[in-house]
């Protein structure tokens, strides 16, 4: 399947989120055009703002016109947060929005040669399972959770859910299109995604579920021991997560394949890293919050992340690299 190159013209779905805007400017960085879909006018003025430099190579639109006369899509676009009140607010959302822009792209994708889709390593884990997790498995304990709960399923099951249910229908739909298409399908999926953000957010309350989480934990008060000895050990930075979205797109062997994205080891925790770095990069925040020191790490899951190596190339930014960058970030910021 021909793969894209500089010149190209991709879409981003969701084009203003934590993730996407890193997509979108790694994209630009790299050569491309980029065409962008936020939900409103204000969304989208930040980033003409955001990606001024850049001219014409970036704009916005919508489906189905935004699929027209565009050679990839990078599918980012899906509700992440942990306290759905019920399963369909996030299950919904995620599938019909998945299986949406892939119907746009056989509608209007003439010009297509690859989606990728940015689904999830819960679509893959299976909590309190101990194995070593790969692109050959599916979370069907999650939806067998929810189908049998209902909305009375914990709020982790619900999003879990979600994403497995929103990949399991794009590698359907896919499949079952196979004939009447010529682009192809590639699916990448993230640990938990943290670093320094570029989108429109104007408060620590205001930034996405992943992020928020490495705020609290390590800048407000070190007592989050669920998220800072378990949860935190399975992590990628956002700029490794955009890069994979570039590369899933441009390898010709990333079509067709499932592709875990995560650097963890989570033989450190993130808040004792923080506590380490000297200079500190946040000197606002003196001293820091000293969370559990020597606390074994209990990661949820461990990934084979192989493939990625394999077949993106992806090298992983260190965890002193993302936690010095990100608090940075909150300290340019005010926060």
């Amino acid at each position: 399947m021909p793969t894209i190159s500089a010149g190209d013209k991709v879409l981003v779905s969701g084009a203003n989120g934590f993730v996407a805007a890193w997509v979108v400017r790694r994209f630009l960085e790299k050569g491309y055009a980029v065409r962008g879909t936020v939900r409103s006018a204000d969304k989208g003025k930040f980033l003409e703002d955001l990606f001024k430099q850049y001219g014409e190579r970036f704009e916005e639109g919508a489906f189905d016109e935004a699929v027209k006369g565009i050679d990839a899509i990078a599918h980012t676009a899906s509700p992440f947060y942990m306290n759905a009140a019920s399963v369909d607010e996030l299950i919904g959302p995620a599938v019909n929005g998945t299986v949406g822009i892939l119907k746009s792209a056989v509608k209007c994708g003439q010009n297509l040669k690859r989606i990728v889709v940015t689904s999830s390593c819960v679509s893959i884990l299976e909590v309190g399972i101990d194995k070593v997790f790969s692109e050959l498995d599916w979370n069907e304990l999650s939806i067998r959770e929810v189908k049998e709960q209902g909305d009375n399923a914990s709020g982790f099951s619900k999003y879990f859910a979600s994403k497995t249910l929103a990949e399991k229908a794009a590698w359907e739909f896919y499949e079952k299109s196979r004939s009447e298409i010529k682009w192809d399908l590639s699916v990448l999926n993230p640990s938990l995604i943290f670093g320094p953000a570029i989108h429109d957010v104007k408060s620590p309350e205001a930034l996405n579920t992943s992020a928020r989480m490495w705020y609290e934990a390590v800048l407000v008060d070190g007592k989050s021991k669920d998220f800072l000895t378990v949860q935190g050990a399975i992590y990628v930075d956002v700029r490794d997560a955009a890069e994979a979205h570039v590369l899933a797109l441009e390898k010709e062997a990333a079509g067709g394949e499932r592709i875990i994205i995560n650097a963890g080891d989570g033989k450190i925790g993130v808040i004792d890293v923080a506590n380490a770095l000297s200079p500190s990069p946040i000197p606002s925040h003196t001293p820091l919050p000293v969370g559990y020191p020597g606390v074994p790490w209990k990661s949820p899951g461990e990934f084979d992340n192989a493939k990625g190596a394999r077949i993106l190339g992806l090298k992983y930014r260190t965890k002193e690299e993302l936690t010095r960058d990100t608090l940075a970030d909150f300290e340019k910021r005010g926060w």
